[in-house]
């Protein structure tokens, strides 16, 4: 029987890549001479040092670039607030992983509602789906797709 799974996944390796390409661009910018700017990964964080708060909002936007150029979806990031240490301010950025329970319903809500015969089961922090015929699976991708979430979404594990 055909099945998929959903799920949202980062890979950290590109994201590593991503922040490093970043950090190149900082030091090589005529706008951030001279200026206490970093950009780093800490375990599933990244995290962003600027003087103002403007400055952290360009490399905000480079980073989101750089992740965007290496097939990343700028939806994986979670920004926190940010924060005032003395002269130099922080925000740190959350790498999404992993489908929550309110999204899962939905995807086994989307499934349910399509009149497909096709099953959507939540296992963890993915959902598979299985079905009779491999039309109705993709059926389901493509609406699942076009569903309004803020959590980017993959197809993994396609077995016909």
């Amino acid at each position: 029987m055909p099945s998929f799974d959903i799920v949202s996944e980062v890979d950290l390796h590109e994201v590593r890549n991503a922040v490093d390409q970043t950090s190149r661009e900082l030091r090589n910018r005529f706008d951030f001479r001279g200026v206490d700017a970093a950009v780093s990964l800490e375990d599933e964080r990244i995290l962003i040092s600027a003087p103002e708060e403007f400055q952290i909002a360009q490399l905000e936007e480079i980073l989101r670039d750089k992740l965007a150029g290496r097939g990343i979806d700028g939806r994986s990031l979670a920004a926190g607030d940010i924060e005032g240490v003395g002269k130099v301010k922080r925000q740190s950025f959350a790498l999404r992983q992993g489908i929550d329970r309110d999204t899962a319903k939905k995807l086994t809500k989307l499934a349910k509602d399509s009149k497909l015969k096709v099953q959507a089961q939540v296992n963890g922090e993915k959902v598979r789906v299985t079905g009779k015929k491999r039309d109705d699976l993709q059926a389901i991708m493509a609406a699942a797709r076009e569903l309004e979430i803020d959590t980017p979404l993959q197809f993994d594990n396609f077995r016909d």
